[in-house]
């Protein structure tokens, strides 16, 4: 995948996979400041990008005042994944050709993808010769290997609360600072 500098995708150097969705069982969410928690974004970029389009909520999006957006594991992936673009100096129309990219490609096998940018272009590799051929073409700057930023956001997550997506129950994440909130769930429940 390669994003062009005026922000549309265009075939790179190498096709595009298929881009039938990909089915989602995701029985969690994530709210809105666990997702800025893991993904180390401000809820300012957040409440931006999901307004704009950018990254939206795919578990379950705000309905007016009151209502609090529901974001998936991949979703955060991804909010990481344009954090990292845009500290590196990536035009965030650039970021919005990539995403779109990811979202029609289902998001398959993304933890086996390297994304590559040389500031202007974003260029997706999923094995290492084609990280060695995009290099030697002296085009690849820096890349972001997704499976490193999904490792990332799991033993982010896992420190966080999330929420049972068919019940709404709060799931207490593995910090031992939330014993307190721990014990206060049983009794309640």
């Amino acid at each position: 995948m390669m994003s062009s500098g005026d922000g549309t995708a265009a075939s790179g150097p190498y096709p595009l996979h298929g881009s039938a969705a990909e089915p989602t069982s995701d029985t969690v969410g994530y709210r809105g400041p666990t997702a800025c928690a893991a993904a180390g974004i401000t809820y300012r970029q957040l409440d931006y990008w999901a307004r704009t389009g950018l990254v939206e909520p795919s578990v379950r999006p705000a309905y007016g005042s009151g209502t609090q957006r529901l974001y998936s594991f991949r979703d955060v992936v991804v909010l990481k994944i344009v954090k990292r673009f845009l500290d590196t100096g990536v035009a965030l129309q650039n970021i919005r050709a990539a995403v779109q990219h990811l979202r029609e490609r289902g998001f398959r096998d993304l933890e086996r993808m390297t994304l590559m940018s040389d500031g202007a272009t974003v260029y997706e590799c999923s094995s290492p010769d084609e990280v060695v051929d995009l290099l030697q073409g002296g085009q690849g700057i820096f890349g972001i290997a997704v499976g490193v930023v999904w490792r990332d956001v799991e033993a982010a997550l896992s420190q966080l609360h999330g929420e049972r997506v068919d019940t709404g129950e709060t799931l207490v994440g593995h910090n031992p600072s939330d014993e307190l909130a721990r014990r206060r769930r049983d009794r309640a429940g």
